[in-house]
């Protein structure tokens, strides 16, 4: 027999340690920023577009590793599935800070992502085991307010790091926030999946699961367009010290100016928690992707057309990826909530596929897009023109399967 799982005593507590939860993996990818020009002249100064493998390589093994972390966590519980993930992710890190080998390093930087996959698909089903439909976006967009603060002063807080220590302090500080982080859950948090709804971990329930999520049509598209999504925002990440340090001489003040523009994603993510119940997930993310295409487009043409004098483009690109932030803010939550509302009965599972698929797609995008940089943001500019522009095409797609199948 189903019992209701028990819901959070408090409900702005919930909020808040969910946000600390996802920000793990925000602080653990941007307060690196500062570090890849440091870390590449040192590991690898022959080849320095390799640094941004800093990046991807911890990001792929969050996406490989969030496929075991949601069917675990819906055999063993939520909480003890975070706990034993935010511990791999604290060795890995304390191996990467004393390690003197590029290899060894991004080796480690994978290991820290598989660890750090458990807090983040196992949140998203602790939101479904709690909440669902518009509900479920409006917490989320909450959660991605505060989680967006976080890579908003994250490279702030590394160059803080770097410049009393190195960057091999930044891994001993990730530490901390784990610790942070996971103590919150596990002192605070009641197991939201009780275990009369536990699901063991049967290679005939992964493919039960697989087939729910990857049998309908409607959440295959969802994945996609989150795949395409997370391109282009891992794209950005990869970019942009590169950007800021050689193409426009703002490396010094890149902390300052990366703040700001990651501002823009998490008003976006306020706004989109008080829209979001009155236009609904599918007008928010659709909209906000294709004025996001549109925006690429015209700062191609703006920059490229040599319309704007060279001592201007700097403030071109870097009110384009304000936009382009704002516009990401109105997006992840969205979708995510509307490719997990049909799949609440395997909600650890779907997570998990979901989270894996749109995460390794993503890095597939993003490393080739990376390694593009010519020393002009033309690239960069490119690829989110075409991942915006083709999640916006998928997105108006699937209204018309999502009308037939509700028929």
């Amino acid at each position: 027999m189903f019992k209701a799982p028990t819901k959070p005593l408090n409900f702005p507590e919930f909020v808040g340690m969910l946000a600390m939860l996802f920000a793990t993996l925000a602080f653990s990818i941007d307060s690196m920023l500062p570090a890849i020009p440091q870390i590449a002249q040192e590991m690898t100064p022959d080849d320095v577009n390799r640094a941004q493998l800093i990046i991807t390589s911890f990001v792929l093994g969050m996406g490989i590793g969030t496929f075991f972390a949601g069917p675990l966590s819906d055999w063993f519980g939520r909480k003890i599935t975070v706990a034993v993930g935010l511990g791999i992710y604290m060795l890995a890190s304390l191996y990467a800070a004393g390690t003197n080998d590029m290899e060894h390093l991004l080796a480690s930087r994978f290991v820290m992502g598989l660890g750090a996959s458990a807090p983040r698909v196992v949140s998203l089903a602790m939101v479904r085991d709690l909440y669902k439909g518009r509900e479920m976006a409006r917490i989320m967009s909450f959660v991605m307010t505060v989680f967006i603060l976080v890579p908003a002063m994250a490279p702030s807080i590394g160059a803080v790091i770097i410049a009393y220590s190195s960057w091999r302090g930044v891994f001993v500080a990730f530490v901390f926030f784990a610790l942070f982080s996971g103590g919150w859950l596990m002192l605070r948090q009641p197991e939201t999946l009780d275990k009369a709804n536990r699901r063991p971990l049967r290679l005939s329930a992964i493919r039960y699961a697989l087939g729910e999520v990857l049998g309908n049509r409607v959440v295959v598209m969802y994945i996609a367009a989150l795949s395409l999504g997370f391109g282009q925002m891992f794209s950005f990440i990869s970019s942009a010290p590169q950007l800021f340090t050689d193409t426009y001489q703002r490396g010094d003040t890149f902390p300052i100016w990366f703040a700001g523009v990651a501002a823009f994603a998490a008003i976006a993510s306020f706004t989109n928690a008080r829209l979001v119940m009155t236009l609904g997930m599918r007008l928010l993310s659709t909209t906000a992707l294709g004025v996001q295409c549109a925006a690429s487009i015209v700062a191609m043409i703006l920059l490229e057309s040599g319309m704007i004098a060279p001592e201007y483009q700097f403030y071109v690109f870097v009110g384009y990826m304000a936009i382009s932030f704002f516009m990401i803010g109105l997006v992840f939550g969205n979708i995510n909530a509307l490719a997990m509302e049909p799949l609440g009965h395997v909600a650890g599972f779907a997570a998990a596929i979901i989270g894996a698929i749109s995460t390794v797609l993503a890095v597939l995008i993003a490393v080739p897009v990376g390694y593009s940089y010519d020393g002009t943001p033309m690239p960069l500019l490119i690829g989110v023109a075409l991942c915006s522009g083709f999640a916006y095409l998928i997105m108006r797609i699937s209204r018309r399967y999502e009308a037939v199948e509700t028929v």
